[in-house]
């Protein structure tokens, strides 16, 4: 789960499993609204759970100042279909501006 989220803040959107990606929603909603806080212990609590140290700084310096007045509801599911191999729900998953 940490890389899946260090993917999705990183590039703001990914395809993945139906069951993952509602998994991936409340890990990025946790994440944000410990990021909020935007002091060194808030820095902290996120650097642990991310793995890139640019995506942290991204974090706090791009998505904070955006998602601020949003109260929750940070990502949204689009499904996309089965997968072919073995039809597994697919979905694509992106943070919401």
């Amino acid at each position: 789960m940490r890389n899946l989220c260090t993917s999705l803040l990183e590039s703001g959107r990914i395809t993945t499993t139906e069951p993952k990606a509602k998994e991936l929603t409340r890990w990025v909603a946790r994440l944000i609204t410990t990021a909020k806080g935007q002091d060194l212990n808030a820095r902290r609590a996120v650097s642990q759970e991310i793995s890139k140290p640019e995506v942290v700084e991204r974090l706090f310096s791009n998505l904070i100042p955006r998602l601020a007045e949003r109260p929750g509801g940070y990502t949204r599911i689009i499904h996309k279909g089965p997968r072919l191999g073995d039809a597994a729900p697919m979905v694509i998953i992106e943070l919401v501006d």
